[in-house]
């Protein structure tokens, strides 16, 4: 298990039954990178892959 999974797995289980909208997805994630600005590389590459997620096109 990578330890980015435990994190994972305390989104899932606090929140897996939510549903939201990837409006309320990016402004939390404009506010984590306010809050954290050294991880706004890895939350550019996050968003990029889930954007470009073609696995729904199929």
């Amino acid at each position: 298990m990578y330890f980015t999974d435990r994190g994972i797995e305390e989104l899932v289980e606090r929140r897996g039954d939510e549903q939201v909208s990837v409006e309320w997805l990016a402004d939390r994630l404009r506010a984590f990178v306010d809050l954290n600005p050294q991880f706004e590389t890895a939350v550019e590459r996050l968003s990029s892959f889930l954007a470009r997620d073609d696995a729904d096109d199929e």
